[in-house]
């Protein structure tokens, strides 16, 4: 599996031939350019997750990709016609991409605050023909899918969320892999206290591994 994370929340997965971008939002960069891509997949509606000014151009560079996101952001870019035809990922569903298999879990954004609406979240496991739960982006929530992932996208820091809140979610999944994202709320430094806490807190079994900015790693 390799792995390029486009700051925040956006991440590619090339996995068994086949690439899965993820949340491309306002706060990442660098994605506007890929193509060869065989889906896109949107985890709910904040714009640092679905940035839905540079969604047309992503979506007409790749014309063969199948584009999912969670119901209330399908009904959103579909209502505004926004770019291609959008399929809503409820939790449940399974799918096909390439090579790959795409089941939608979750179902509900994380409470920023008691007098906020709480919307649609999904998170999406990808597995293979030959293992289940290579890969999971749960969004933004904490969402535990009892069973065992491998390599999981890590919130690491966000309103909705308190940096303890990442270290127990980062131990009840205990995956071989943790990568961080969703750190663009933080400065230089912050993300270093942040990043450092996970690191030192995590099960001894989890390889913590921060991404380099636009560039594949091998996982």
């Amino acid at each position: 599996m390799q792995i390029t994370h486009f700051g925040h929340s956006c991440l590619l997965v090339e996995l068994d031939g086949t690439r899965i971008l993820f949340d491309p939002g306002n706060f990442s960069h660098g994605f506007d350019g890929l193509t060869g891509l065989d889906a896109i997949l949107v985890t709910h509606q904040h714009p640092d997750h679905c940035d839905v000014a540079r969604l047309p151009d992503l979506v007409a560079a790749n014309p063969g990709a199948v584009l999912y996101a969670d119901p209330q952001t399908t009904a959103q870019l579909t209502r505004d016609n926004v770019a291609g035809t959008w399929t809503a990922a409820s939790a449940g569903d399974q799918v096909s991409v390439g090579a790959v298999s795409v089941r939608v879990t979750g179902g509900r954004h994380a409470v920023i605050h008691p007098e906020l609406p709480v919307i649609d979240n999904v998170a999406y496991v990808l597995d293979t023909a030959d293992s289940r739960g290579r890969f999971m982006h749960p969004g933004d929530s904490f969402y535990i899918p009892f069973e065992k992932i491998d390599v999981l996208a890590l919130p690491s820091a966000a309103p909705w969320m308190k940096l303890s809140e990442s270290v127990d979610y980062l131990r009840a999944m205990a995956p071989r892999v943790a990568v961080p994202i969703h750190q663009a709320i933080l400065s230089d430094a912050g993300t270093g206290i942040h990043y450092g806490r996970l690191a030192e807190m995590k099960a001894d079994a989890t390889e913590f591994r921060v991404l380099d900015k636009e560039s594949g790693t091998d996982l």
